[in-house]
């Protein structure tokens, strides 16, 4: 009996291709579309998001064209909480990571529950990243580096790799879109998502002034000795090495060094003062290996198109220290920091704080 999986159809060229690619291995294929129940209707064909009502069409589309069951399942009130996280997460003066969470709760979350009623075997994503099995799973950087989403699933358990598979892990972006060309697929030319889908067109902060208005307030904007410089139209507007937006009258170039949400402050100073040698990583989740008891050297990302730095990681489990051999700009609360051994993920965190 061939062996059943769920694939979440997200009505884009990925995991489209996703898709056919298991069914041509053999497994019984069943798509599913997570409706988000967020009001991206009018905005979704002007945007590059996913998790629209155009986007449920598209994955009904192809599913039909492949001839595999489908279905769509409501994630309103889940999508709710991570919209929640996301505001929560600038008002302590941190820098979200939405996509993350998502994959971690909902994508292989609550997407294995609904495989586990079903009683499918696996849960398949058109994600570009590989899963090995040695004495225990391994998450491992796609082929295509270009396109490589390991550092936004670094928070799967051994649990979610062991049922998660990944058959876009060994292809390059080109040849997944030649592979739907060849199918002649709906959405063979379809752009890809790259924004926060529940994000507007006008960007974060329209969404933080719906949803925490009466948090968002005017405050002091001052340079690293504590010098007033002018004022800021609220502390959750802004992000650790921000440039653009200050409303300063500067002879020169300045960036967010630091928000204090407590005095409602944003600390700016120069180019050189976002460098920092070293951060705190909390929630730390391991994969490739059980946890470390002595410090250890590895290639350490701090945000997705953060090219990895080498660096020394210490600490006990959850909590690490990150120090690494060179100085990066804007180590940000709130980011992911990812370490790597070549190819394979060891694991990760979220940045406490850095100096």
């Amino acid at each position: 009996m061939s062996k059943r999986v769920i694939v979440a159809m997200s009505g884009g060229v990925d995991s489209s291709v996703a898709a056919h690619l298991l069914k041509e291995q053999g497994y019984d294929v069943t798509g599913l579309f997570m409706s988000l129940g967020t009001c991206l209707e009018k905005m979704a064909p002007k945007r590059k998001a996913c998790c629209s009502i155009f986007d449920a069409r598209d994955a009904r589309e192809v599913a039909d064209k492949m001839d595999i069951p489908f279905s769509m399942l409501d994630f309103k009130a889940e999508f709710e909480e991570l919209i929640k996280y996301f505001c929560d997460e600038y008002d302590r003066g941190r820098t979200p990571n939405p996509c993350i969470k998502c994959n971690q709760y909902l994508k292989f979350g609550k997407l294995l529950e609904y495989a586990d009623n079903l009683g499918a075997d696996f849960i398949a994503t058109g994600h570009y990243a590989r899963i090995v099995k040695d004495d225990h799973y391994v998450l491992k950087k796609g082929i295509d580096q270009t396109k490589d989403q390991a550092y936004v699933l670094f928070a799967l358990n051994q649990q979610q790799l062991s049922r998660t598979l990944f058959p876009l892990g060994e292809l390059t972006k080109s040849e997944v879109r030649r592979i739907a060309h060849k199918l002649d697929l709906p959405v063979k030319d379809k752009p890809e998502s790259q924004d926060v889908c529940f994000v507007p067109l006008s960007g974060y902060a329209t969404l933080l002034r719906q949803r925490i208005p009466l948090r968002i307030k005017p405050g002091e904007i001052r340079d690293i000795k504590g010098a007033y410089l002018g004022k800021h139209e609220g502390y959750q507007l802004y992000t650790i090495g921000q440039r653009h937006g200050l409303k300063l009258a500067m002879s020169k170039p300045v960036y967010v060094t630091k928000i204090i949400p407590d005095t409602n402050t944003v600390v700016v100073g120069d180019k050189d003062d976002v460098l920092a040698k070293s951060c705190l990583v909390e929630d730390v989740n391991w994969i490739a290996i059980e946890g470390i008891n002595k410090p250890i050297e590895a290639d350490v990302k701090i945000r997705y198109l953060h090219k990895p730095a080498k660096a020394k990681i210490s600490g006990h489990d959850r909590l690490i220290k990150i120090e690494f051999d060179n100085p990066q700009p804007a180590i940000t609360p709130g980011q992911a920091a990812v370490f790597y051994s070549d190819d394979a993920v060891l694991g990760g965190g979220w940045i406490k704080d850095s100096n």
